[in-house]
């Protein structure tokens, strides 16, 4: 049991500091209002959903992306709902994922590999252009100024989502056999955990969307008084 737990806290470990080095792999887009990104953090975010199920997955990806906006001043104020957005990604990715890649069908195991991780991707996308919207919205923009930030963001975020799917799919089928010999292999064959009490799931989503909210709501209050 111990060495069980060992394993998956060095899997996360390992996975966040990959999906933190992906996010460095970039090209920076500034539309006016914000800087958005192409990059292959979410690439990794995805990868460690396939590899390490639901909770591991979403734990890599939320800490990795988190650490990477806490050190970049353009990002900082963001970091606590990034960490939201990116686990959600990383937590629907691997959740899926763990009812397909132990299946003896080659068809089923790739079919549910890949919409695993288009799902994921789109429940980022989905709270990342939710986000952006609201944020510049409490920032003291106008409507059609957010629209336009977040009509830019749709298309980074496409082309990530694009990119994040084309390379963590291939990675996970060419990691697997070969992590399967190592001492990884009980994180990598783990079944998805029974539902938990969905009220502790729900005031742990709320408690997050507090903070990140009142973290922007407290940035764009200090911007106009100093």
């Amino acid at each position: 049991m111990k060495n069980k737990k060992l394993s998956f806290i060095i899997s996360v470990g390992l996975m966040a500091a990959l999906v933190f080095v992906g996010n460095y792999i970039q090209i920076k887009i500034p539309n006016g209002v914000l800087i958005t990104r192409i990059h292959f953090g979410n690439s990794m975010c995805l990868l460690a959903g396939l590899l390490l199920g639901g909770l591991g997955g979403g734990l890599a990806s939320g800490i990795g992306a988190a650490i990477y906006d806490v050190l970049d001043p353009v990002y900082i104020v963001s970091a606590p709902f990034t960490f939201l957005a990116k686990f959600a990604m990383g937590f629907v990715c691997g959740i899926l994922a763990q009812k397909y890649r132990n299946s003896q069908k080659t068809n089923k195991v790739v079919g549910g590999v890949v919409l695993s991780a288009v799902l994921g991707q789109l429940a980022y996308i989905f709270m990342y252009l939710s986000k952006t919207y609201i944020f510049q919205i409490l920032m003291g923009y106008e409507h059609e100024t957010a629209l336009t930030a977040t009509a830019t963001n749709a298309i980074t975020s496409s082309v990530n989502a694009v990119i994040a799917v084309a390379v963590s799919v291939p990675l996970f089928f060419a990691l697997k056999k070969p992590l399967m010999s190592t001492g990884f292999k009980d994180v990598l064959t783990s079944e998805p955990p029974k539902a938990g009490k969905w009220y502790a799931w729900a005031g742990a989503v709320v408690l997050f969307l507090l903070v990140s909210f009142g973290a922007v709501y407290f940035y764009a209050w200090y911007k106009q008084t100093h």
